[in-house]
């Protein structure tokens, strides 16, 4: 059951090329965005060589807090976040900008120190990947700031001056002026902040992210955890830097807004990748927005696992308890315990979110069930797992409705996971499809059975009893479909 009960909170974002305004609904740990509206304002474009704020930015962006005013006057969250980033922190009219604004729309600023955006940017990495290790890279249209992940969170951060408007974006882009810009201004903190993993967090690295998605022919197009390994990385990075602003506009998908700066993204991370000695690149469609949702959730939430925990939220909103995916996880438990781990110790991880999404079709149409749970747990905005991860909960819950194992994107699967992890993926929804037939949905007549694994067969039992659990053509091809596909022997009999 949910700890609390949900709510929206809202974050005004005020960046330095950016203003956004995100509502979202927080259930529990899960995360969910239910409104996003963004202002690319330009608000720091003449930082770099003024020092002062752009007049149009700031009519721009006055403009744009003045609407999201309305909308969260209509909307009335629980909470509300206003923070401003670089641009406002390192111009000299920034506190002027502050006080106009509380002036005119009532809304407070509250400016971070380049410390605390680091930090921020670094919780909102691991509200999205509890796990994750290395760097956090945030890059804004004035800064960059690095934070390392420490096993007890977010540590050492720095902000530099690496963002578009602070290497020259208003005189014109010119690779090698920009890449001796970032090379001397990473050389201080270059080997404070070496690390394999760089957790990219930034409107313009999540382009550049769906740019090697295209050149790569990837098929699925998610960026959040989205992992580009080093040579594939410098590769991509150096072809925008040589390419002209119309041939970055013919490439589909791409966000026209976001062209002019993206070739000094691709040098900035070029030049990380070399001064840091980066082995992999993640993305992070979680930053600071998310850190600061984070920080002001309840200690016991914050712990809590983000993929089980958006699960069990996503099937929630069919109007089902969460009773029966505790209990299927509790059932499963003594059978799935005992197979090989396929993912570095994350099956049970994976096994608990699964049970979760057992009844997460149960209002959909039976004909095509399978087919569109099978969609939704695919591209489902669920942090706390990767792409891998995505496929196999996915294919877990079309066999979780579908003996015949047919998916709509067979292709994606093929080339995600191995052939031991889908098996185990079809054995896992075969076997929450067994759960649930076997005890009509019922969490308390569940417990009364067993399901394990001993030696070459899979033993179905019941309590004294309750053996007429066991009866039933339908209990017999369910448990003889999860035999099957596990390659072993079918046995039930009474405990």
């Amino acid at each position: 059951m949910p700890l609390s009960a949900p709510r929206d909170a809202a974050v005004i974002d005020i960046g330095s090329n950016s203003v956004r305004l995100v509502v979202y609904r927080l259930e529990g740990r899960a995360i969910w965005t239910v409104f996003n509206e963004k202002v690319l304002a330009g608000l720091g474009r003449e930082l770099g060589s003024k020092g002062r704020l752009a007049p149009d930015g700031v009519a721009q962006t006055l403009a744009a807090l003045t609407r999201f005013k309305a909308v969260l006057e209509a909307v009335q969250p629980a909470e509300t976040f206003v923070a401003a980033t670089a641009a406002v922190r390192e111009a000299s009219d920034g506190p002027a900008f502050v006080k106009r604004v509380a002036d005119e729309t009532g809304l407070t600023i509250r400016v971070l120190s380049g410390e605390e955006e680091a930090r921020y940017a670094a919780l909102g990495v691991l509200a999205g990947a509890p796990d994750a290790t290395g760097v956090v890279g945030d890059l804004g249209g004035a800064s960059l700031e690095l934070v390392r992940l420490e096993p007890t969170g977010a540590g050492q951060g720095v902000t530099l001056p690496l963002g578009p408007f602070s290497l020259g974006l208003t005189e014109g882009f010119d690779a090698d002026r920009v890449r001796r810009l970032a090379a001397q201004r990473l050389a201080p903190v270059a080997e404070v902040f070496k690390a394999d993993a760089f957790h990219a967090v930034g409107g313009a690295w999540r382009n550049l992210a769906l740019l090697h998605m295209r050149l790569s022919g990837y098929p699925l197009q998610v960026v959040h955890q989205y992992e580009i390994g080093r040579s594939e990385a410098l590769e991509a990075a150096r072809l925008v830097s040589h390419q002209s602003r119309s041939s970055l506009e013919r490439i589909e998908g791409m966000s026209k807004k976001r062209i002019e700066t993206l070739p000094y993204a691709a040098v900035v991370l070029e030049s990380l990748i070399e001064r840091l000695d980066l082995k992999r690149i993640e993305i992070s469609a979680f930053g600071v927005r998310e850190g600061l949702l984070f920080e002001a959730m309840a200690p016991r939430v914050r712990g809590l696992d983000p993929l089980i925990e958006g699960c069990a939220s996503l099937t929630a909103r069919q109007g089902v308890a969460d009773d029966l995916g505790v209990a299927l996880e509790t059932w499963l438990e003594p059978a799935f315990g005992k197979l090989e781990s396929l993912f570095d110790g994350r099956d049970a991880v994976l096994t608990a979110a699964a049970c979760r999404l057992a009844d997460l079709g149960a209002r959909l149409h039976p004909d095509h069930r399978a087919d569109l749970v099978f969609e939704q747990v695919l591209r489902a905005p669920i942090a706390g797992q990767t792409h891998v991860e995505r496929a196999f909960l996915a294919a877990a819950a079309f066999a979780r409705h579908s003996t015949p194992f047919n998916p709509p994107e067979m292709d994606v699967l093929e080339r995600l996971l191995t052939p031991a992890r889908l098996k185990r993926a079809r054995a896992l929804g075969a076997a929450i499809r067994l759960g649930c037939d076997l005890s009509g949905r019922s969490p308390a007549l569940l417990s009364r059975s067993r399901l394990a694994i001993e030696k070459a067969d899979v033993q179905l039992s019941a309590e004294p009893g309750y053996a007429a659990l066991l009866l039933g053509e339908q209990t017999a091809k369910r448990a003889g479909t999860l035999a099957q596909v596990l390659g072993l022997k079918l046995k039930v009999l009474p405990l």
